[in-house]
C-alpha cells in the first residue's frame, strides 16, 4: 500500500504558544488558519498539524494521493482500496467517512498501542 504524506497531528492546549515553540524548532507556518484553530507546520520535509480543541489525543496521519509538500501524485492506493485491505486483514476500523466511489474520503484505525491513525485522502 502507498500512504501517501505523512504528518503527526498535534492535540494542542493553545495554538499561538505551540505556534512560538515549533518556530524555534525551525518549523514555518505552511497552512492552515489560525482563525480556525489549526496550523500545519513543516520544516524540510517534516510536517506537523497543530489542532486546538480539535480532537482528544495526537494521531498519526497520512495522505493517500499527496507528495510531502501537498502536490497531488499520479499514482497512489486510494483510500478505499487501503480501507478494504486493511478489513480484509482483520483490522478493526474506528470511524469511516466515505460517501463516494472516487474523491475525498477518510477512515480511522487505531494500533495495539492505542494510537489513532487517520487515512484522509483529500484528491
Amino acid at each position: 500500500m502507498r500512504l501517501g504524506a505523512f504528518s503527526i497531528s498535534l492535540a494542542v492546549q493553545d495554538l499561538r504558544v505551540s505556534r512560538d515553540f515549533y518556530e524555534k524548532l525551525g518549523f514555518e507556518v505552511y497552512g492552515g488558519e489560525e482563525s480556525h484553530h489549526y496550523l500545519i507546520m513543516k520544516n524540510e520535509g517534516t510536517i506537523i498539524g497543530l489542532f486546538e480543541g480539535m480532537f482528544k489525543n495526537n494521531l498519526l496521519t497520512f495522505n493517500p494521493g499527496w507528495d510531502q509538500d501537498a502536490n497531488s501524485i499520479d499514482s497512489f492506493s486510494d483510500v478505499r482500496e487501503v480501507l478494504e485491505n486493511l478489513k480484509s486483514q482483520g483490522i478493526n476500523i474506528a470511524s469511516e467517512s466515505i460517501s463516494e466511489e472516487q474523491g475525498s474520503a477518510s477512515f480511522s484505525i487505531v494500533d495495539p498501542d492505542g494510537n489513532s491513525i487517520l487515512i484522509d485522502q483529500h484528491v
